[in-house]
Parts: C-alpha cells; structure tokens; sequence
C-alpha cells in the first residue's frame, strides 16, 4: 500500500492509489516485506464542497508488510483482528491534512483546520472472488473516531461511517496486465464531524456568511476508480474520484460553493528492497 492520509483530501486520493496496489499472481508466494519510495501528484479541492482547487506534489514511502495480524498493503494500514474465509474484522488508520482558511475564499477570516486522524474497526465482508481470473468485491463497513490536532492541542472531532462496495480484479489493458479499483458507497458522519468542516460559529458569521450549525447524517457519496501497474521495480498509477454533495445535511451551509468536488491524481514509485522471506496472502484476497 502507499501509507497515507485519506484526505479533504490526500486521504481519498492516497487511499485511491493504495486500493490500486498489485493482486498477487494467483495464490504465488510473495514477499513479506516491499519497500520503497515515490512521489504522488493530484490535483484536488480545498475541501469536500469548495469550488477551490490546489496542485499538490509530495514524497511518500512505498511500504507492504504481510504479516498473519499487521498488514499494510492494498487495503490499508491494518491490524487484523478476526479472518475467515469470507469474513474480516481489522483496526485500521486514516486522516485529513490541514486546511489554511486564509487561502480559502468562503473561509476567510475563519480558523484554520487541523490535521484529523481517523481510526477504528472496519467489518469486510467477501461477496464474490476468484484466484483464477483474479477478482474480488467486498462490502465494507469502517466506523472510525476522528481526533482533530495539529500536536500542541487535540480535541473529538466527531465519527464517520462510510459503507461501501469494493471491487479489485486485473484486465487486460493498453497491452499490459493491469490493476483496476472500483468503489463506491454513501458517506455518513456525527454532528460535531460536520459541525467541524462545514459548521460557522456566529464570532465568524459575516452578511456573505451567516452563522451555521451543521446537522449529523448523510453526507454525500462517492464513486472512485483507480489504475496501476508494476513494471519490474517500478510501480506507477492513478485516480480519479468524484464526490456528490446532493441531499447532504449541510448542502446548505454557506462554506458549499459547489454541489460535487472532482480529484484526480497520479503516483510513481521505485521499489528498492523487498524480503527473501515469501508467504503465502491471507485470507480471501484473490
């Protein structure tokens, strides 16, 4: 996987390229351990509903680690806590970057946002899958607890659940064998997550901006389709995600300048070390 932050965000986009990492051959043994170290472009908004969008260019490590309870790998940074067959309960880590309100017109004159980190159990369920053909779709279930800090102050920010369809698989692709992801589910979150990202205290309430409390509930949904590919010790791939804002509980707060945000984004990465160690993939993965 690319370890990560799912973002406003990185996270989405950065999680987009993890979902994209190479199925394994079969049941082919592989490496415990792969590392090394990329670069990730993307062109993504301020914030899921700002009509302002940023060009952002970062370093990131290259890291999977397939262990029988830790694992990171295509499916995220992950502790595992119960595996069978058909069914997967693990702990896993996300988070939002910060956002500056002085380079954002509809939150001029507001604070600023924090870094969130995300964490909590994810329930996966296997619906269908097939080592020979290689493909998988799952139905996942993360609930996460959302912590805002910038690491001199922390406070709750709130909880989010994001149900969703999962579909991995190879195919036959502008003359290569590639990595293709699917997803797509509806968004929910608390009160106090919305409250955090969309809500207006009435200290920054302003005649363009009037005071909002935000609602907990729907959030939105998502569709997002991913690419990659790797080509001896180079892994390369992309994203594009698109987001609607239709019938969200704070569709109508004035820091929604648009009713959908747009990210796109694409990774390179060199793979300069792996274990001699090959295991075998756990669980269902294809």
């Amino acid at each position: 996987m690319i370890w990560s932050f799912e973002a406003r965000s990185l996270l989405p986009s950065l999680l987009a390229c993890a979902a994209a990492l190479p199925l394994p051959a079969r049941a082919e043994p592989v490496p415990q351990w792969e590392f090394g170290i990329g670069s990730f472009a993307a062109s993504l908004p301020d914030y899921r509903g700002s009509n302002e969008s940023r060009a952002y260019v970062y370093p990131f490590p290259y890291l999977v680690y397939r262990g029988d309870q830790l694992r990171v790998d295509r499916q995220g940074a992950r502790a595992v806590l119960l595996e069978s067959q058909r069914t997967e309960v693990d702990f896993s880590l996300s988070g939002t970057p910060p956002v500056d309100s002085s380079k954002n017109q509809a939150r001029q004159g507001m604070s600023n946002l924090d870094p969130t980190v995300e964490f909590g159990p994810q329930l996966i369920l296997n619906l269908a899958r097939d080592r020979e053909n290689e493909y998988r779709m799952d139905l996942r279930f993360p609930v996460r607890a959302v912590i805002a800090t910038n690491l001199r102050h922390a406070h709750d920010a709130g909880y989010t659940f994001y149900p969703h369809l999962n579909l991995n698989l190879r195919s036959e692709l502008f003359g290569g064998r590639w990595n293709v992801g699917f997803q797509t589910g509806p968004l929910f979150a608390t009160h106090r997550y919305h409250q955090y990202f969309y809500g207006v205290d009435p200290q920054f309430a302003t005649p363009q901006r009037p005071a909002y409390e935000a609602r907990g509930g729907y959030s939105g949904a998502l569709v997002l389709g991913s690419l990659s590919r790797r080509i001896g010790k180079v892994w390369f791939g992309g994203f594009v995600r698109y987001d609607t804002l239709r019938g969200a509980v704070f569709e109508d707060s004035p820091l929604i300048r648009r009713d959908y945000s747009l990210m796109a984004g694409v990774s390179i990465a060199y793979v300069f070390a792996e274990s001699d160690r090959k295991v075998e993939m756990k669980g269902a993965a294809p």
